[in-house]
């Protein structure tokens, strides 16, 4: 998975810088109508980079994570005046974006008004219905943003010491502002945010007070800084304390469910995909007997070769998960498995090479890292933290959880999970060409639009349709058993819809999900208690990878069938990530536009 910490920051749009948008605007839609193309686009154009601008100052957590690091220094105390401020904003500009004629627009402007009018309409959404700010605690956690500042290299150290140092100096107000938010949360996500805010505080040790002290600051804005920071550490401490004390042992909770409603509304939010959730949940059931049928036909042909002279079990559901528990037995070692992640990158970068599968770009670091403290604890055991746009030369660091603190038994379950197959799928999926290497492109993209609202269907997806079409382009060796471990993890990715409905929709039980996932997933133990605890902190994420594979894998197939001898994969694939991380349906929309 892609790393979140971007998602949880402030969703609300900056507020409009009134009077550049209205010349740019004019005062109505007729204007746009009565230009020229060019004319509109031009105006579109000149309005989508004064939303940017107005963006990152009212929201410089996302700015940073984008890689735009003017705002560094800032810090949004999340009050009910702010948000009251940031509502009254967005819904000006709001007016102002609907003011264009959409059709006025070239295709990709149009793409680029749907991403602006669902950011504006999903803000709204979060803030208003969802009310995520309310009842998850560990929206508030300081740590992760000083983490990224602390940790980057687009500016000296001086500056990015004395932007940390104007930050934290709010960091009273933020946590004041949180506990005051926090009405009724969650047991699960009280609970996370305990974690990642004693992660958190981590930031605020050695490490930061080693850079100060080698830092070029003068002995005043040294002893500023660690002032702040030895502040910074008491507050994080007494939120720790309110939520350890006041809040868990208060016992007032919610439901960790969304319920249909919620949950169907934020998934044509998040996902903008052309199915619904129902639909979706269906295709991944469908999906879910075929797969069962094609991992049985493969566990029949493997059953000679790994259970010699044994009867073949009449239980189809037993024989693979025999074939199975075999093939997981070949894995790495606990303290090894961080190892064997870093080992298999080259040989990735030499297949897609070799295959031309797509251009790959040498310049851009891929560091693969052990996952900081302030981020674990969501369930998710790698992720990618990719730099933005504007930040394009900074390294994409892929997070590996250590297994060093794991129990042997739970450290066992982990690694024939993630087994010598499973794990090279694995890192096709975050790395190499998955994540990493689509949101590479995603940073090419001419519409910074598309590159800074990233649909995390399209770019799951990606990952998901990355797997498939490096084992069809002969990753492997074509053999049964990376096919039927295959099968085995794309189960996954439709058990993910599945759990995802079932959980805040059908309102499935954790024993009944566990069955789930073990029995028709044949997940381990340690992968199913992990996901259970990942479908409680999130929502429709886990629904993102299979509506995202399967639309761009129909789109690829329709191509294929339409352009017969014509098609070539390598130009489809950077054809696709060319657009950004656009949903899949207004990529297929300009990459067929003659269906427009």
């Amino acid at each position: 998975m892609t790393s979140t910490t971007t998602l949880k920051a402030w969703l609300a749009a900056g507020a409009l810088v009134a009077g550049a948008l209205l010349s740019s605007c004019g005062s109505s839609g007729t204007t746009a109508a009565t230009n020229t193309a060019d004319e509109a686009d031009a105006s579109f154009d000149r309005f989508k980079a004064q939303f940017i601008d107005s963006l990152w100052y009212y929201n410089p957590r996302l700015a940073s994570a984008k890689g735009y690091h003017r705002y560094d220094s800032l810090l949004v105390i999340p009050t009910a005046a702010r948000r009251q401020v940031e509502a009254a904003a967005q819904e000006r500009m709001r007016k102002r974006l609907t003011g264009f004629a959409v059709n006025d627009l070239s295709v990709n402007n149009q793409t680029d008004y749907q991403l602006l009018l669902n950011y504006l309409d999903k803000s709204r959404f979060y803030t208003d219905t969802l009310r995520t700010w309310s009842w998850d605690p560990s929206n508030y956690n300081l740590g992760a943003s000083v983490a990224e500042i602390l940790n980057g290299r687009y500016h000296p150290l001086d500056r990015r010491l004395r932007a940390i140092s104007f930050k934290i100096d709010h960091a009273s107000d933020y946590y004041e502002a949180a506990e005051a938010n926090i009405k009724q949360p969650t047991r699960e996500h009280t609970e996370l945010a305990i974690l990642q805010n004693e992660g958190g505080l981590q930031v605020f040790g050695p490490a930061l007070q080693d850079s100060i002290k080698r830092s070029g600051l003068d002995a005043r804005e040294k002893k500023d800084l660690q002032d702040r920071v030895a502040t910074t550490r008491l507050v994080i401490e007494n939120y720790l304390k309110f939520l350890r004390g006041e809040v868990l042992a208060g016992g007032k909770f919610r439901s960790f469910r969304l319920g249909k409603e919620l949950f169907d509304r934020k998934f044509a939010l998040d996902i903008q995909s052309a199915y619904s959730a129902d639909q979706v949940y269906q295709k991944a059931q469908d999906n879910r007997a075929y797969l069962l049928r094609d991992m049985g036909r493969r566990a029949v042909r493997l059953w000679p070769k790994y259970f010699a002279g044994q009867p073949l079990p009449t239980d189809s559901v037993a024989m693979i998960k025999r074939v199975i528990s075999r093939l997981s037995e070949k894995h790495a070692t606990q303290a090894g498995f961080v190892d064997a992640v870093k080992a298999q990158i080259p040989q990735l970068i030499q297949f897609v090479n070799d295959k031309k599968l797509l251009t790959q770009d040498a310049s851009k670091p891929l560091v693969v890292r052990e996952t900081p403290l302030y981020m674990r604890g969501s369930g998710a055991g790698a992720s990618i933290s990719a730099p933005g746009p504007y930040d394009k030369a900074a390294n994409t660091y892929y997070n590996v959880e250590p297994l060093d603190n794991l129990p042997p038994a739970q450290a066992q379950s982990y690694l024939r999970e993630y087994n010598d197959y499973t794990l090279q799928i694995l890192n096709i999926h975050e790395a190499i060409p998955g994540h990493y290497t689509q949101l590479v492109y995603a940073n090419r993209s001419p519409s910074l639009v598309k590159a800074i609202f990233g649909n995390g269907a399209m770019i799951e997806g990606w990952a998901v349709y990355a797997e498939r079409m490096m084992l069809e382009s002969g990753y492997g060796q074509n053999s049964d058993e990376i096919w039927l471990m295959w099968d085995k993890w794309n189960m996954r990715v439709t058990l993910n819809t599945i759990l995802d409905h079932e959980v805040h929709v059908g309102n499935i039980s954790r024993e009944a999900a566990l069955r789930l996932l073990q029995r028709d997933g044949f997940q381990e133990e340690n992968e199913t208690t992990n996901k259970w605890r990942r479908a409680t902190l999130s929502q429709v994420q886990l629904s993102s990878y299979f509506s995202g594979y399967t639309a761009i894998y129909d789109l690829r197939e329709e191509l294929k069938k339409e352009r017969g001898d014509k098609f070539d994969l390598k130009s489809f694939n950077e054809q696709f990530l060319s657009y950004g991380s656009a949903p899949v349906k207004y990529i297929r929309a300009m990459m067929l536009p003659n269906e427009v």
